[in-house]
Order: structure tokens, then sequence, then C-alpha cells
């Protein structure tokens, strides 16, 4: 899918029904998740609708197993030995702002 192609609703819209797809492929209520995530109806409701915190997504991924997806949802990027060696170990602390959007989405792309 083409998330580039869609508006941050339609992406939110898009989650939402990934959610509730995998919740019921484990045949699981939205009450019986409620319950066992600790979060109310109206936020289970709300996260498959397309809104919702990122908190309760979370709770909502782990008690169905699929925390392990989060590593496809925003990698981790990777550093080229050259990189590395030049920071010494030193973790980036801010962005230089220097980025247009472009160039962060062809970036986030692969280009």
């Amino acid at each position: 899918m083409d998330f580039y192609s869609l508006s941050d609703k339609g992406i939110e819209a898009e989650l939402g029904r990934r959610l509730k797809s995998l919740r019921l492929r484990k045949n699981i209520t939205q009450k019986e998740l409620a319950e066992a995530t600790t979060l109310s109806l109206n936020t289970i409701k709300s996260l498959e609708s397309g809104k919702g915190k990122l908190a309760s997504l979370i709770a909502v991924l782990r008690e169905l197993g699929a925390l392990d997806h989060l590593d496809n949802f925003i990698p981790l990027p990777s550093i080229s030995p050259i990189q590395l060696a030049k920071r010494h170990g030193k973790e980036r602390q801010r962005a230089s702002g220097e980025h247009s959007r472009d160039e962060l989405k062809k970036t986030a792309a692969g280009w």
C-alpha cells in the first residue's frame, strides 16, 4: 500500500481497519480486548475507527501478540560503518533542520 497517496485521516482509517482485522482473526470481541488491556470499550472502538492514542495502540498490540510488527512500522535506521566511526559511538541528539519535506519523503521511501 502506498501510504503517501493517502491523507493523514486515510492512514488513520487504514490502521484502524487493520487493527480490527487482526482482532477478528484472533476471534476476540471488542469487549474482551478492552477487559484484557484494561482500556475502555470506547477506546477500542476509537482505535478501530482510526482515532486514539499511541499508548492505547501499544496496549492493544501487546494483547494481540503483535508488538513484533512495530519494527516494520518504523524500522531502526541503519548506520554505515564509516558514519559510526566518525561519530565515535555518539548518539545524535537533535536534527539539523536543513532538510525539506521532499527530501524527508524520499529518505523515508528509501530513495
